[in-house]
C-alpha cells in the first residue's frame, strides 16, 4: 500500500521517515505552535485562515521562519492533492501543521556557542476518523467540569494555538472518570466556562447563541463559521461570560471543531441540557453547514464511519 507523503524541514518524503529527534523542544519542552484544518470533497476549507492564524502563533511566539504564508499553502496543497488519491472519493483528510521551537541546544553540546534555533516545520495529513464522532450527532456528547481550570491569559495568551497541553490531558482523564465517554470543559479561575481541548463551546437560550469571549479562550475558525451562519439565519449570537448554572439551564448547547463542524452536547456533569436532545438551533446552522461545504456532514461521518470500520475489520 502506497504510503502518504509528509514534509518534514524542507523534504517531503513518506510519512514513516518522517520523525523528530528526541532532542526537537516540541518534545523537549512542548516548545511548538499548530493548526489544523480539514478537507471537504478534498479541497482544503478556510486553508488561508488557518495558515494566517499559525502565522501569527509563529510571530509571537518568535520562530524564525523560511516559508512564507503563501508557500506554507502552496505546500499544504501539493501534500493534500497527492495524499487525497490514497483515500476513497467520499471520504476527507484532516491536516496537520506545527513548529517547533527546534533543536535543544544543550542536548548537542552547542548551548554555549549558538544564539539561533532553526524551527521545526511538519505537514502532515491523515484520514479523517468518522468513527469518533458519527453518533454523537444524534446522542450528543457528555461535557464534565474537573478540577482542572483553564490556563489563565496571564501565563499564556489563549490567541497562540499551541501544543502544550499537558493540562487537558490531564482534564479529560478526570472527565473519564465520571463517564468514559465523556470530555472536559474547563472552567476559568472565575468559574466562567472556557472551551474543550479540541472545540469551542457554545450555548443556546431563547433564541439566542452564546460563546465564551477571546479574553481567555482560543477564536475558532468554525466558531466563526457558527457565527456566520448565525446571521444569515438571524439568530442573534454573542460573546460573553457565562457560568455551569447557564450551561445547565441552557435550551442547547454544542461544540465547534475543524474535524467534525458542530457537534450537540447533551449532558453537563450528568445533568440534562433541555430535554436532553439535541435541539432545532443546532439542527439549523448544520444544515447550514451543509449548505455551506456541498455535502451533508453528519452523512457523511455516519457512512465514513461503516466504510472505515468495516475496512479495518477486513484489514485485520
Amino acid at each position: 500500500m502506497q504510503e502518504p507523503l509528509a514534509y518534514l524541514n524542507g523534504r517531503i518524503a513518506p510519512i514513516s521517515q518522517a520523525m523528530l529527534p528526541v532532542y526537537d523542544m516540541g518534545i523537549v519542552m512542548g516548545a511548538s505552535v499548530t493548526e489544523m484544518a480539514r478537507t471537504f470533497r478534498h479541497d482544503c476549507f478556510h486553508l488561508r485562515d488557518h495558515v494566517d492564524r499559525l502565522f501569527r502563533s509563529i510571530k509571537h511566539v518568535g520562530f524564525e521562519m523560511d516559508l512564507t504564508p503563501d508557500g506554507f499553502v502552496d505546500l499544504v496543497l501539493e501534500l493534500v492533492t497527492i495524499n487525497s488519491r490514497l483515500i476513497p472519493k467520499s471520504h476527507d483528510l484532516g491536516v496537520s501543521m506545527f513548529v517547533t521551537a527546534g533543536t535543544a541546544l544543550v542536548y548537542t553540546g552547542q548551548a554555549g556557542r549558538a544564539t539561533h534555533r532553526r524551527p521545526t516545520v511538519c505537514v502532515h495529513t491523515f484520514p479523517l476518523p468518522f468513527e469518533l464522532w458519527a453518533e454523537k450527532y444524534t446522542l450528543g456528547q457528555h461535557v464534565v467540569t474537573p478540577s482542572i481550570r483553564h490556563l489563565p491569559p496571564e501565563c499564556l495568551d489563549p490567541k497562540i494555538k499551541a501544543r502544550s497541553r499537558m493540562h487537558w490531558y490531564l482534564a479529560d482523564e478526570q472527565a473519564r472518570l465520571v463517564d468514559p465517554r465523556a470530555i472536559a470543559l474547563l472552567l476559568d479561575r472565575n468559574d466562567n466556562v472556557t472551551e474543550t481541548g479540541t472545540a469551542n463551546f457554545l450555548i443556546a437560550q431563547k433564541g439566542r447563541v452564546m460563546t465564551p469571549p477571546p479574553r481567555n479562550t482560543l477564536q475558532g475558525i468554525s466558531q466563526q463559521v457558527v457565527a456566520e451562519l448565525c446571521e444569515q439565519a438571524k439568530i442573534p449570537f454573542e460573546q460573553r461570560d457565562f457560568q455551569t448554572y447557564d450551561v445547565v439551564n441552557a435550551d442547547e448547547a454544542f461544540t465547534s471543531s475543524t474535524p467534525y463542524c458542530m457537534l450537540p452536547v447533551t449532558k453537563i456533569n450528568g445533568k440534562p441540557i433541555g430535554d436532553g436532545q439535541p435541539g432545532p438551533i443546532f439542527a439549523e446552522l448544520l444544515r447550514g453547514w451543509d449548505q455551506l461545504v456541498g455535502l451533508n456532514v453528519a452523512q457523511q461521518m455516519e457512512t465514513g464511519a461503516a466504510e472505515r470500520l468495516a475496512q479495518l475489520d477486513q484489514d485485520s
